[in-house]
């Protein structure tokens, strides 16, 4: 068994016991700091890559956003330098994504 089949069968556990209104202040409390925690995680990932996508903004005089749009079009070419500045700016717009969800829940 994976480990992605294993965390959805534990979370299918925690879900039924939920259902059957079987949770604690405890339980509570840990599902909630699972997901402070995760936070707190992935807004760590995401200075770490802001750093470098503001130097390719230095570099370039070009918001990440617009490069990115730009770049999806094929105005830009594909030279390293865009690449990596593709590779830094999907893996951002993916940490926002997930911490929107998880701040929701909050």
């Amino acid at each position: 068994m994976t480990t992605q089949e294993k965390i959805l069968n534990q979370l299918q556990v925690l879900e039924t016991l939920s259902k059957q209104g079987a949770y604690s202040d405890r339980f509570v409390l840990a599902l909630r700091n699972i997901i402070v925690e995760e936070i707190n995680s992935i807004e760590e990932q995401t200075q770490e890559i802001e750093i470098d996508l503001q130097t390719f903004e230095q570099e370039y005089q070009l918001s990440s956003e617009q490069f990115y749009q730009q770049f999806k079009a094929g105005e830009l070419g594909d030279g390293i330098d865009f690449v990596e500045w593709s590779a830094f700016y999907q893996m951002w717009y993916s940490l926002q994504e997930r911490l929107n969800i998880l701040k929701s829940q909050l």
